[in-house]
């Protein structure tokens, strides 16, 4: 049973579980799961990773989709993540800015020095919440959502997420199902409607263990 944090008739606010993907057809993937829960159809607004958990919307209505997915595009959706790093950053908060390349075939993404073709630009703000015993807890807000982009450039800097195999140390760590990243929050202004929505994700089980390993409680982050 999939979460559901906001739901109307024209959308729904949930909350992804890691290892399910969040588009496409196929029957284990978010939008036919939800099309079975909620009995109507279910159409994506945004990406997250199959193997990212957390805070998601999905339109009910294709005109829907359009609009929510137009409202992501201009920015008018503030997503924030959490996500527990290898190491600390030297600076308390900062902001990462760099071109990224998707190579598709490799299902990899690499930061690279000059704009061709495929190259976008990436940027992100993060700011240290806590650290200890060799890693940090972080906030990330995204201004742009390309493929793998927080585990990318957490990596370019030298602090790839923890239980990160592709980017990170390229070995299992004990009790993730995946790198350690949650989708946390999302604010938005809904474009027709003009509500002002602020939502939370929970966070899993597998997060709040390593959490307690860093010494303060997330409930006010």
């Amino acid at each position: 049973m999939i979460e559901i944090l906001k739901e109307t008739a024209r959308y729904l606010v949930c909350v992804k579980p890691i290892g399910i993907a969040a588009q496409g057809t196929q029957a284990e993937a978010m939008p036919q799961l939800l099309s079975e829960q909620l009995g109507c159809d279910i159409f994506p607004v945004h990406r997250l990773d199959q193997t990212v958990g957390g805070i998601m919307v999905y339109a009910k209505t294709v005109q829907e989709a359009a609009r929510l997915t137009q409202a992501m595009g201009q920015g008018q959706m503030q997503k924030t993540y959490l996500a527990v790093l290898t190491g600390c950053p030297a600076e308390k908060a900062g902001t990462l800015e760099d071109l990224l390349f998707h190579d598709r075939v490799k299902n990899k993404t690499y930061v690279v020095k000059r704009m061709r073709g495929g190259v976008k630009q990436a940027k992100l703000h993060y700011e240290i919440l806590a650290r200890q015993d060799g890693l940090s807890l972080v906030r990330i807000r995204l201004e742009t959502g390309r493929t793998h982009q927080i585990r990318v450039h957490m990596a370019h800097i030298g602090h790839p997420l923890l239980g990160d195999m592709v980017y990170g140390a390229g070995k299992p760590e004990k009790g993730l199902e995946g790198q350690c990243l949650h989708a946390r929050t999302l604010k938005f202004i809904h474009p027709r409607t003009g509500e002002h929505m602020e939502l939370t994700s929970p966070l899993p089980e597998y997060f709040t263990a390593v959490l307690a390993r860093l010494g303060p409680p997330l409930d006010n982050q």
